[in-house]
C-alpha cells in the first residue's frame, strides 16, 4: 500500500497519477483525475471540519486514495516552497 512503511522505509504516494492540472478545467487549478473537483476544494472542506468519510459519502466518486493524493501533493508543493525574508523581518 502507498504511504506505508516498506522494508523500515515510508513509500511516498504517486500523487501525480490522480491529480490533474488542465488549463481549460477550473482555471488551472489542481484537480482530482480530471473531474472538476480541486485540491483546494477537499482542503477547503476538512478545514470547515468535514472528515475524510463525510467528504466520501457527500462525493461517492472519490475515493480514500483521491484524499490521500491531496495530501501528498499538498506535502509536495510545501517541500518546494521558497521563503522570502524582507530587509524590515526580525
Amino acid at each position: 500500500m502507498l504511504g506505508e512503511p516498506q522494508g523500515g522505509k515510508v513509500v511516498a504516494m504517486r500523487y501525480q497519477d490522480i491529480i490533474t492540472i488542465d488549463p481549460g478545467m477550473r482555471g488551472g487549478k489542481p484537480c482530482i483525475r480530471g473531474m472538476r473537483i480541486t485540491v483546494y476544494d477537499v482542503f477547503s472542506y476538512l478545514a470547515a471540519g468535514m472528515t475524510e468519510k463525510e467528504i466520501l459519502e457527500d462525493f461517492p466518486y472519490l475515493t480514500a486514495e483521491d484524499i490521500q493524493a491531496c495530501y501528498a501533493f499538498a506535502a509536495a508543493r510545501e517541500g518546494q516552497a521558497t521563503v522570502v525574508h524582507s530587509e524590515t523581518s526580525v
